[in-house]
């Protein structure tokens, strides 16, 4: 398993062992249905030998990363005593929560609620969702 932390490429050893010294690498590209994941991997082997170092390119950002760190900033912002306003406004724009937050609609609001209240869930013991 090669990682940088964020980021793993597993090889399989098929036969024989890595402890007799330097191997062959041979890559067997069969199957079209799996063909892509296979090369996606080829390439981040050669990309991460040529570079010295994981290749972020080759990797998809994490889809929910950017709800991960809203959730943390907003709980981050309420343990510190902030008000479910001034969260609002840190996290969409003190334009929006003008134009939002006071025109009869509870919708920014509690979506601030919910953030604080997964964000409290996430560093309780959430954080090991994400490790799965």
């Amino acid at each position: 398993m090669l990682s940088d932390g964020f980021r793993h490429l597993q090889l399989r050893v098929i036969g024989g062992t890595l402890l007799d010294g330097p191997v062959r690498l041979r890559c067997t590209l069969t199957g079209l249905q799996e063909i892509d994941r296979k090369v996606l991997s080829l390439r981040r082997l050669c990309l991460c030998c040529r570079l010295r170092r994981m290749p972020r390119s080759l990797y998809a950002p994490e889809p929910q990363a950017g709800r991960w760190i809203d959730k943390l900033r907003a709980v981050d912002a309420a343990n510190a005593g902030a008000s479910q306003r001034e969260i609002a406004v840190t996290l969409f724009g003190e334009r929006r929560v003008a134009a939002e937050w006071s025109c009869g609609s509870d919708c920014l609001r509690l979506r601030v609620q919910r953030l604080i209240r997964e964000g409290r869930r996430m560093v309780r013991d959430g954080y090991r969702d994400l490790l799965a």
